[in-house]
């Protein structure tokens, strides 16, 4: 009998290229770069309007409340108008306004390109039903089921709750909460010194409230150079925050006019709030990750490689959700690398490796490249030019003269290896350093700012001052 020829399977036909879960950065960079391949998008987003965390609750409320803080400082030290009357005082509901504001035009921008780019959306919240399949869930309850080649979770992440903690209690707040506070608190409690509590514990301190930071710690974000959280932390003494270092809390007690949290030293620190601001979670536990067979860790968080591929083939993960960095910046070039990897099948595009940090404090932090602790553990010759805010026109015109910028160069190369700001602005001014960083094939030297000329006055012209005080440390 003859053998009858293989039936030859037909081709798996899909609704979509590719399925989005989540609108923050990285997703937005992921939708956007696969419809500018030509790829069938659509987009699951859980709330009523896109740009996720980023936009609704993290990245530009904290800022746009830095913004106004910092502006107010300003105000109330410049001479001009102080003259007379006393300059009103500014309240946290006051400032969230303006923050309001801000979100809905952010918001609104950023729905405006997932129309233009003829990108499907759909509402409600995503969970798995197979590695092709996901199925929404509106909120009036229905469900509809969306096939695709390829999914990418971009659910971000929300503030990590300690389950012992009472966060429907009116007078306990997390980074997301906060927001909601319509009270104006004499004395705030932070519990968590990282980024996060560094920044509001700038915020409420610059509205004039007492401010109690806890951190779990021996200093102030040590991921920083040295002298830069150093100097972040005499600011802070000098402005009159309590930084409580190496404390860890017992429980919270709960009253009808305060809070007062028990810490494991034995103290009591009482306060008209608490903001906890102790680490972050991915939004994974309910996206029924087990029916493809992927599990996140303890924090949520997704396992992913070079090109944010999961261990599941056609399925990837970009931003919060996958940990390291956990930075808007950064998730927005993850999901532009996803989406090359997805589209062309190869991607040499990778991460940069110094990924700039802006720490929004007042004032600001920024660093790029390695610190001074990183070079001396690894034996590298180094020198520092600094430069001085003060000592500058343009700070000297702006009022804002507190702070310094710090290159570390190699002593025989002169390859810019760090670049390290303290002061208004720090999170621009980096990235001229980070620029000059990036080049190659002997771009990258700190005589560049030496030989390149400044406008003047600015900011910018830090960098030969800097440079000059440094290549003045040379010798042979």
């Amino acid at each position: 009998m003859a053998k009858q020829p293989e039936q030859k399977k037909a081709p798996v036909s899909f609704q979509y290229d590719a399925i989005i879960i989540g609108t923050g950065p990285g997703g937005e960079g992921t939708a956007m770069n696969l419809s500018k391949n030509n790829k069938k998008v659509a987009v699951i987003e859980r709330q009523e309007t896109v740009g996720g965390g980023c936009v609704h609750w993290g990245t530009i409320p904290s800022k746009a409340l830095r913004h106004s803080v910092s502006r107010y400082i300003e105000y109330k030290a410049n001479p001009l108008f102080n003259i007379g009357e006393r300059p009103s005082r500014l309240t946290f509901p006051d400032i969230l306004r303006h923050a309001s504001s801000v979100i809905s035009k952010q918001s609104n921008l950023r729905s405006s390109f997932y129309d233009r780019n003829r990108i499907h959306m759909f509402q409600g919240d995503a969970s798995f039903v197979d590695k092709h399949t996901v199925e929404v869930k509106r909120l009036d309850g229905s469900t509809e089921r969306i096939t695709a080649k390829t999914i990418v979770i971009a659910t971000g992440s929300r503030p990590y709750r300690p389950p012992e903690v009472d966060f429907s209690h009116s007078r306990i707040y997390e980074s997301d909460t906060i927001l909601g506070l319509e009270h104006d608190p004499q004395r705030v409690l932070i519990y968590g010194a990282g980024v996060i509590g560094c920044e509001y514990a700038s915020i409420f301190k610059g509205l004039g409230a007492k401010v109690d930071l806890v951190n779990t710690r021996d200093r102030l974000l040590a991921f920083m150079d040295a002298e830069i959280s150093d100097a972040l932390s005499y600011h802070f003494w000098n402005s009159g925050i309590v930084i409580r270092h190496n404390e860890e809390f017992d429980r919270v007690e709960t009253r009808d006019d305060c809070v007062v949290m028990h810490l494991k030293s034995g103290k009591r620190v009482k306060a008209d709030c608490i903001l906890f601001a102790n680490g972050r979670t991915g939004n994974t536990d309910t996206l029924n990750l087990e029916a493809i067979g992927l599990k996140a860790d303890g924090r949520g968080q997704i396992k992913v490689n070079e090109t944010y591929q999961t261990e599941v083939e056609n399925v990837y993960a970009v931003g919060d959700v996958i940990g390291y960095p956990s930075l808007a910046s950064a998730a927005f070039d993850q999901g532009r690398i996803a989406a090359d990897a997805i589209a062309c099948g190869n991607c040499d595009d990778k991460l940069i490796i110094d990924i700039p940090a802006g720490i929004y404090t007042i004032p600001e932090m920024s660093s790029v490249g390695k610190t001074e602790q990183e070079l001396t553990a690894a034996k590298v010759p180094y020198e520092v030019g600094r430069a001085q805010f003060k000592h500058l026109a343009r700070a000297q015109i702006a009022g804002t003269e507190v702070g310094s910028l710090k290159i570390l160069f190699h002593t025989e190369t002169k390859e810019v290896l760090g670049v390290h700001c303290f002061g208004e602005r720090a999170s621009e001014i980096v990235h001229i350093g980070q620029a000059i960083m990036e080049q190659k094939n002997g771009g990258n030297n700190i005589d560049y700012f030496v030989n390149t000329t400044f406008n003047y006055p600015t900011m910018a012209e830090a960098y030969r001052v800097a440079a000059l005080n440094g290549l003045n440390r040379l010798f042979k």
